[in-house]
């Protein structure tokens, strides 16, 4: 009996068989296996060349790209004083010190893609319009980031509880570097903040507060107390029937008329709070959504172990809950990212503002097609990346799977 008999015959469970093609043949099959896909395939083509040829020639030889790299520095960060931008740098460093640990503890075997993202700050280093100040902070960016993926390669079960907690210490930390702390860090009004940062703050604001104010609104919808009840139904269903653009115009111009007279928030601080407020009735019938999903058996399950309602809820129910709606929620999540462009409506310079403010300069007018290119790649870029994380994410739960 040679080796392959004995571990069949020792009950091991083999592998089933995987088919691979090669290039020619997996044309073949999800190209050209009938006459119509094959003409389907060349209309498609068609189409794409017709299109992408003329683009990659204007983005190539006839666009001015002068336009973003002049203003690159507004467009990242709006009017922030130059002499204070190290502590962005500082920001990013730590942010890129925290994505490297949770790579090595939570996703240790996605190597190759994590080596691929660090390429992309090598790029950027590269880049020759930038000042060296910059080169030399992408570099940084990269070794915070292998520094905390060594550490967490070293020691995973060590650094989880420490990894927790920094993800919990980071949104603080970075309103307290970008905003200051006298006498330590001079202070920056948020007049000054603009471009991407601004963006990017108004954006992980919305997320991160409308998140669990969605899950609280959610369960209070389906709370047996009619008061709760019906406050959670009303809110969802007021915001829900309101444009964004309301809200924010309101948050601007009505929020200031309920608080008294000495107590004045600052525009940026209402811009987040409109959106928080608007997010989080969204937020709330999706996490609805996945509550519904919840078969009663799992409910009997809970009770038959003794756990009382707050128990089953928030360590039964709810992850479950949560689950079942990670692709519905990383999609409100992108949808938020976008709609934060909407605040240049009342006068926030965030990108899209910034490029109102880029166009209006009288050396860079009618470039309007160079601008909100670039604008578009920044979006596309960050909104992928959510994209992308969501299906890693998926996938390591067995979203879908039985």
């Amino acid at each position: 009996m040679n080796r392959n008999q004995e571990q069949y015959t020792s009950g091991e469970v083999l592998a089933p068989p995987t088919e691979r093609y090669t290039v020619i043949g997996w044309l073949k099959k999800n190209l050209f296996s009938t006459w119509y896909y094959t003409l389907l395939t060349l209309f498609t083509l068609y189409i794409l060349y017709i299109i992408i040829k003329p683009t990659l020639i204007w983005v190539f030889t006839q666009a001015q790209w002068q336009v973003v790299v002049v203003n690159l520095r507004l467009f990242m960060v709006g009017q922030y004083p130059a002499d204070q931008i190290f502590r962005i740098w500082i920001a990013l460093h730590l942010l890129a010190f925290t994505v490297g640990l949770a790579w090595a503890i939570w996703l240790p075997r996605s190597r190759r893609i994590g080596a691929f993202l660090l390429l992309i700050p090598l790029g950027l280093a590269a880049l020759p319009f930038i000042s060296t100040f910059s080169h030399i902070n992408w570099v940084i960016f990269d070794i915070a980031a292998l520094a905390g993926w060594g550490l967490g390669t070293w020691k995973p079960k060590a650094m989880r509880r420490p990894l927790l907690v920094l993800l919990l210490a980071y949104f603080p930390i970075l309103i307290l570097l970008i905003l200051g702390v006298q006498p330590i860090l001079k202070i920056v009004k948020t007049n000054l903040w603009g471009g991407l940062l601004l963006t990017m703050l108004l954006a992980v604001v919305g997320i991160t507060v409308s998140f669990p104010l969605g899950i609280l609104l959610a369960l209070g919808r389906k709370s047996e107390l009619p008061i709760v009840k019906l406050f959670s139904i009303l809110y969802i269903e007021i915001i829900r029937g309101v444009p964004l653009v309301t809200v924010l115009f309101m948050a601007q111009l009505m929020l200031p008329l309920f608080l008294p007279p000495q107590i004045k928030i600052d525009n940026v601080i209402r811009a987040m709070a409109g959106i928080v407020l608007f997010a989080a009735a969204y937020m709330a019938e999706n996490v609805r959504g996945g509550l519904q999903a919840i078969p009663k058996g799992q409910y009997e399950a809970a009770w038959a172990l003794g756990l009382n309602g707050f128990q089953t809820t928030f360590f039964i129910i709810l992850p479950q809950a949560l689950r079942n709606v990670i692709p519905v929620l990383v999609n409100q999540f992108i949808a938020l990212f976008k709609d934060t462009s909407l605040v240049a409506i009342v006068g926030l310079l965030d990108l899209l503002g910034i490029a109102s403010t880029v166009l209006a300069q009288p050396e860079f007018i009618g470039k309007q097609r160079e601008v909100y290119l670039f604008i578009a790649l920044i979006y596309w870029v960050f909104s992928y990346a959510m994209s992308y994380a969501s299906r890693r994410l998926e996938v390591a739960l067995g979203v879908g799977e039985r």
